[in-house]
């Protein structure tokens, strides 16, 4: 076989999935808490003989209940296996012109993935030197479209809705993503202007509010001409995406508002307490409106360093070895007693 007929991509890499009985996991950003009781209700409800059946093709009762729940018609929402397959998707259907595609320098790495692998212009945008997006830079630029994760990842940094909004306003011809994968633990929601402006995409997901990784479910929300073009592309890759299963439990996610609220303030709780006890051990961490924090260690010792010790005592959190954040972790918020573990750890690594 000849290899030029390859594509050859460097893929995207997710945080290590480790397996042991003592691990604490702190590196994927995923819930530390079960789904809602009426999830785990509505699986053990489900008939596993359906599963014969082939999925709604247009995952109907998930959009009926995601277009009731955020006060839009069901023809402004699109699902997806996950945002990141919505996000794909997005990318495959509105990025064809050509012209550069704008993103963060540093952001969500997937970004980069899509673009190479759909052949698709990017210009990738520096931060400022304390790691915020200016909104300046996204405006008076010649482009093919613009992607923003609000909160950013990994920087954990929300952008103040007024400043996006001028993105928005200030690129009619230009698809506009908003990635707010991480919005419901702090930041300001976009979805307001999903009726103001008809070049607006707003991306959710089930994977870290919700505590639904594993179900993969995601989805967006934008006029019904953009959801059209969307659903055009999936229709020509997979009319079946989500399970029936996935779907039945994102509808009995949704009904329990009480439970989805009580989860988020307990992150929150956590994730000021690990902010200020970091903060006390010498590290210098961003101010976070996601369920992780993004710390740079004191000088003592370098990110890379505590990394490696805390792996030895099978505690994972996220160090990623790129220039401008080479220094750095990402810790995921846990629960109060695996964060407390974590920060033992560190507090011997660090002779305090």
């Amino acid at each position: 076989m000849r290899e030029d007929n390859f594509r050859k991509l460097a893929p995207y890499v997710p945080g290590i999935q480790p397996r042991f009985a003592d691990m604490i996991k702190l590196n994927t950003n995923e819930s530390p808490y079960p789904p809602s009781p009426k999830v785990i209700e509505a699986s053990e409800r489900f008939n596993a003989a359906d599963l014969r059946l082939y999925p709604s093709v247009d995952v109907g009762p998930l959009r009926d209940a995601l277009a009731e729940y955020h006060g839009f018609d069901r023809a402004c929402v699109f699902v997806g296996v996950g945002s990141d397959d919505v996000l794909a998707t997005i990318f495959q259907a509105c990025f064809n012109s050509g012209r550069p595609l704008l993103f963060p320098e540093i952001t969500y790495s997937f970004y980069e993935v899509w673009a190479r692998l759909y052949n698709i212009n990017v210009k990738k945008i520096p931060l400022r030197p304390d790691f915020t997006i200016d909104a300046d830079d996204y405006t008076g630029m010649e482009n093919g479209g613009i992607v923003i994760a609000n909160p950013n990842a990994p920087t954990s940094i929300a952008m103040d809705k007024g400043e996006i909004e001028r993105i928005i306003k200030n690129n009619p011809d230009s698809v506009v993503v908003i990635d707010e994968a991480y919005v419901d633990f702090g930041g300001e929601s976009v979805l307001g202007y999903v009726d103001k402006y008809d070049n607006l995409i707003v991306v959710r997901t089930y994977s870290k509010s919700r505590s639904l990784a594993g179900a993969r479910i995601g989805y967006c929300i934008a006029n019904p001409d953009l959801i059209g073009v969307i659903e055009t592309v999936r229709n020509s890759i997979n009319s079946y995406t989500n399970n029936r299963p996935s779907i039945e439990i994102g509808v009995a996610s949704i009904k329990d508002e009480e439970y989805f609220r009580e989860m988020i303030a307990k992150v929150v709780a956590t994730r000021k307490r690990l902010t200020s006890e970091l903060t006390e051990l010498g590290f210098h961490v961003l101010p976070s409106s996601a369920n992780f924090v993004f710390a740079e260690p004191p000088k003592s010792v370098t990110a890379a360093e505590v990394y490696d010790n805390l792996v030895k005592k099978h505690i994972y959190v996220r160090h990623f070895n790129i220039p401008g954040i080479e220094n750095y972790l990402r810790i995921t918020v846990g629960t109060d007693v695996q964060v407390d573990i974590m920060l033992s750890e560190v507090r011997k690594m660090l002779g305090k």
